[in-house]
């Protein structure tokens, strides 16, 4: 290539550039003003929802959303404007098989993403509910388009991916403001039954952490020749603070008062476990914990 050709070539570029100058202005234009159309599109989306605190989230995940879709809305017209040939289907046909790749490799990112979206409208639980899943169980934190963000009881921050969430079983332990408790007392042989029942409601009408209605009661569900197994029953408030010292103080007094009544409990060690494991692989030869049954 001679020197007259390099310039020609030169020169057709120049000219080329200046053609497509006005364009590129106009695109780059196009840009900037979706870009900043985005944000106000995304600050009227959060305000649009009233002021239940409940909303946040939800409001910050539609806004971005919207935000992003008029991004890329902007990106096309800004490429058609600067390109007058290119067209939506020229995009789809470049992607290609690249497209489909990438699709597969964010499969998980999407899926939790729907799946936040999906639990953020629909509203299975809230931001400070108490739930629980799998082994986990805490205090909702937060619920992002990815994953929700869980507090447990002893001060430890759990991400549970939202699919996860949504796809499984999940307990909302303060779904509604109360819950039921149980707990079963085995009396000795010969006790007086109608006696330990008395004892134990009197105890249950006097605590404030029994909620008066539903009215609390005491049933006999079993009994043999050995002994008696009655069962109190009583409701509180539905947190997990209220219901374990709730239990504690119930517990502590029906103990007293049936000392008191001269109620005798069996001598040997036996704690019947209302929600403990049934599995035939749990290991009978080691205490467990009395639990209240909640239903």
């Amino acid at each position: 290539m001679n020197s007259s050709e390099a310039l020609n070539t030169i020169h057709e570029m120049v000219r080329g550039f200046s053609a497509a100058l006005p364009r590129l202005i106009l695109a780059a234009l196009v840009v900037l003003f979706f870009y900043f159309l985005s944000f106000l599109v995304k600050n009227a989306v959060r305000r649009s929802a009233n002021g239940d605190s409940s909303h946040r989230t939800l409001r910050v995940a539609m806004g971005r959303i919207a935000q992003g879709a008029i991004i890329i809305i902007g990106a096309l017209v800004a490429v058609t404007a600067a390109f007058p040939g290119f067209t939506p289907a020229n995009l789809i046909s470049a992607l290609g098989i690249g497209g489909i790749a990438i699709g597969f490799a964010f499969k998980d990112i999407f899926e939790n993403f729907l799946a936040g979206i999906l639990i953020l409208v629909s509203r299975p639980f809230r931001i400070g509910d108490q739930i629980v899943y799998d082994r986990y169980e805490g205090t909702v934190e937060d619920i992002w388009t990815r994953a929700t963000w869980l507090k447990t009881y002893d001060g430890r921050r759990i991400l549970i991916p939202n699919s996860e969430l949504f796809k499984n079983t999940v307990t909302v332990n303060t779904a509604f403001d109360t819950r039921r408790l149980e707990y079963d007392f085995k009396l000795a042989p010969g006790e007086d039954i109608e006696k330990a029942k008395s004892a134990i409601v009197a105890v249950m009408k006097e605590s404030k952490d029994v909620l008066p209605d539903p009215q609390a009661d005491v049933i006999v569900i079993s009994f043999d020749q050995s002994s008696v197994i009655l069962r109190a029953r009583w409701w509180s408030k539905s947190r997990t603070s209220d219901v374990l010292l709730g239990q504690d103080r119930v517990l502590t007094a029906a103990r007293a008062a049936l000392a008191k009544a001269g109620v005798k409990l069996p001598s040997a060690s036996s704690t019947t476990v209302i929600s403990g494991d049934n599995s035939a692989n749990a290991d009978k030869s080691m205490p467990q914990p009395a639990l209240a049954k909640d239903q």
